[in-house]
Order: structure tokens, then C-alpha cells, then sequence
């Protein structure tokens, strides 16, 4: 028997938490195990209701979703928290990327991409949707040069380094693979290590690693 995976949806919006339940309820795989209207409910509800994955609205009252997402991960480390935004890459997406969280989405994308980046996320990997993927590699451009050195990448192998620089592009696993011209299942043994080696909870946190280092330098920043 498959157990379905306990989703807990964070908004303070109740309209929008209605629709997400009635797209994630239509799933067998699926249940929504509560609801919580900010950020500060979200944490003590995450601790009650221990959810596999909490769909966690950015902006809200009384806490918003990076600091709900970083009280609620630092409790339950093995929790999964996406992000949902209204816009294609809000002030905090980043914040929220160091914070822990291992997705993100925009309000108004299809209802069929929802579905499966929960089950991306269950399944212990990263999504981020195309268009926050953009923006966010666009906001690297814009940031300043680090005041600090850079984390070293001593610690890779030169077809590790191949693959976190793909990596940093937004390359799935089999087009990583297919570029590199090795298996998909090497290019999975090779994100595997280094997640471990730097410690890292998951590829979004990976492709952090690739610009904090200068291994990935993101294209000028353009009009959509």
C-alpha cells in the first residue's frame, strides 16, 4: 500500500488554500493534512501535523514564509517546503533558498505542475519553475561581489565540477547525461556526491553553491 504524501498549505489567503486543496485532493497520492493562514501558525502546525511538504506562501502576517521555512526545517529537517509566489521572483526567493527550501512556484502556474513538483519534492529531489528558475539566475547578476572568500571546490572531481556547473543551468538529469554523454544514472551518483560533500539538503542549494563559488556566472540580466 502507497502512503499518500501529507501536504500542509500555507496562505493567508483561505480562497487560495481552497483551490489548492481541491487540485491536490483530486490526487489518490495525495492529502492535505491542514491549513495554516500565517506564518506563525505554520510552524506550530508543521510540529503538530508533521507534513511531508509544506506549500508555503512568501508573504504574510505576523511571519513570513523564509522565517516560517527556516523555524519549521530547523525543527523537522526531513519536512520539504515550496515556495508559492505571485510574482516571478519575489524580494525573498533567495532568502528563502539559504533558509532551506527545496522549490518554488508561481500562484498562477498550471495546475498539473503543482501536482508534480510535489511529487518532485516528496521524492527528495528540487524544483524550481521555469520562470522563477530565470529570475532567479538573473538576480545573481545583480548582486554584489561577496565581501568574503569564496567556499572552495577542492573537494570535486573535475566531472563533479562538469556536472554542478550544468547544474547551475537548470539541466535535469538527463540532459546533464546527454551533454556529458554518460548515463543518467552517473549524473545521479554524481549530484549525489556532492550534495554530500558540501552538505547540502538538495540541487537548489547545489546551484547556490555553483554562483557563491564563481563556478557559474549568470548572463546580464534581461526584459521578459
Amino acid at each position: 500500500m502507497i502512503t499518500a504524501t501529507r501536504i500542509l498549505l500555507v496562505d493567508d489567503q483561505p480562497m487560495i488554500r481552497t483551490g489548492f486543496r481541491l487540485i491536490l485532493e483530486a490526487e489518490s497520492d495525495l492529502t492535505v493534512v491542514g491549513e495554516s493562514g500565517d506564518g506563525l501558525a505554520a510552524v506550530a502546525d508543521a510540529r503538530s501535523l508533521q507534513p511531508d511538504v509544506v506549500l508555503m506562501d512568501i508573504r504574510m502576517p505576523r511571519l513570513d514564509g523564509v522565517e516560517a521555512t527556516r523555524r519549521i526545517l530547523e525543527a523537522q529537517p526531513a519536512t520539504r517546503v515550496i515556495i508559492l509566489t505571485t510574482f516571478d521572483l519575489d524580494a525573498h526567493v533567495l532568502d528563502a533558498i539559504r533558509a532551506g527550501a527545496s522549490g518554488f512556484l508561481v500562484k498562477d502556474g498550471p495546475a498539473d505542475s503543482l501536482v508534480e513538483a510535489i511529487h518532485t519534492i516528496a521524492s527528495g529531489e528540487a524544483v524550481i519553475s521555469p520562470r522563477v528558475t530565470r529570475r532567479l539566475l538573473e538576480r545573481f547578476a545583480a548582486l554584489p561581489e561577496p565581501a568574503s572568500a569564496p567556499p572552495s571546490l577542492n573537494a570535486l572531481t573535475q566531472r563533479e565540477t562538469d556536472v554542478l556547473r550544468a547544474l547551475s543551468r537548470g539541466l535535469s538529469n538527463a540532459e546533464i547525461a546527454t551533454e556529458l554523454f554518460v548515463s543518467e544514472a552517473t549524473v545521479k551518483t554524481h549530484v549525489a556526491h556532492i550534495l554530500e560533500k558540501y552538505h547540502l539538503r538538495d540541487r537548489v542549494q547545489a546551484i547556490i553553491l555553483a554562483y557563491d563559488t564563481g563556478l557559474a556566472v549568470p548572463s546580464t540580466p534581461t526584459r521578459p
